[in-house]
């Protein structure tokens, strides 16, 4: 961890691989949304990892347990490759829309498949619609995560939980300029707006040393290739910077945890 602890500003690129999950939830039988869905792992998915592993890049991937059970094979591949696995709900729920029994029950669901096709326990959240109900923090801390990634209240890791003997969680805040999927897929940007936006944010988060960077992507959106052209060279001019560190959710927590004093 000696590289996050002398980085100015820590990079965390993660996707949302949600497939066709929250299609089949809400439309079933609409086989042209669904078919958008599919996208992610038919071609976007590979098309991120050979990114990642061109760059040397290790990076978060948020899974649905839907999407690790009916795309196993994909879903091994990311951890194969070195990249974190996190928890992402189980159908792509929104979990303001469900009882207290439906959300815990979607989120063991969700870590259950994940360790059946994996092998491993998830450390990190990201809700899906970046949705918390007023039950979701406690539901975190009975499942013992380390982190979420859904909260926008702040531009840097922070602590959230309050009572520490109850469990504090770390948040990894997220904010809506910095995805992909409102910006392309609903705003229909084109790829050199989208790169002048991110720069733009990437520069005031590096020259301000807020210390701390993170994206949200999906498969089926930034797989596009002149998308990922696009990220490509975001992510060149970023390492232009010696003292920025592209890291994954789980290695920066552990930092975290072990440093009283972080720079983020």
């Amino acid at each position: 961890m000696s590289n996050l602890a002398n980085a100015k500003c820590v990079v965390l690129l993660t996707f949302d691989f949600d497939a066709e999950s929250a299609e089949m939830r809400k439309t079933p039988d609409l086989p042209v949304k669904i078919s958008k869905g599919q996208y992610g792992p038919r071609v976007g998915i590979n098309r991120i990892l050979e990114f990642l592993d061109r760059r040397s890049i290790k990076a978060t991937f948020f899974v649905p347990g839907w999407t690790a059970d009916h795309y196993p094979n994909q879903t091994q591949e990311i951890l194969r490759r070195g990249h974190e696995v996190g928890s992402h709900g189980y159908l792509h729920e929104n979990f303001s829309e469900m009882t207290g029994t439906e959300e815990w029950r979607a989120i063991r669901k969700s870590v259950d498949s994940l360790i059946r096709v994996l092998g491993v326990r998830p450390v990190g959240f990201r809700a899906p619609y970046w949705d918390w109900s007023k039950r979701t923090l406690n539901y975190l801390r009975k499942m013992g995560f380390k982190y979420d990634s859904s909260l926008m209240s702040d531009d840097k890791p922070f602590q959230i939980g309050g009572d520490e003997k109850a469990g504090r969680i770390y948040e990894f805040p997220v904010e809506s300029s910095l995805d992909d999927w409102p910006l392309f897929e609903i705003g229909h940007q084109s790829p050199g707006n989208v790169l002048d936006s991110w720069r733009r944010e990437f520069n005031s988060a590096y020259e301000m040393n807020i210390g701390y960077f993170m994206l949200t992507m999906h498969p089926e959106c930034i797989g596009r290739a002149s998308r990922m052209s696009m990220l490509n060279e975001l992510v060149n001019e970023m390492s232009q910077n010696q003292d920025v560190v592209f890291a994954r959710c789980d290695q920066l927590v552990e930092f975290l945890e072990n440093n009283a004093t972080p720079n983020c």
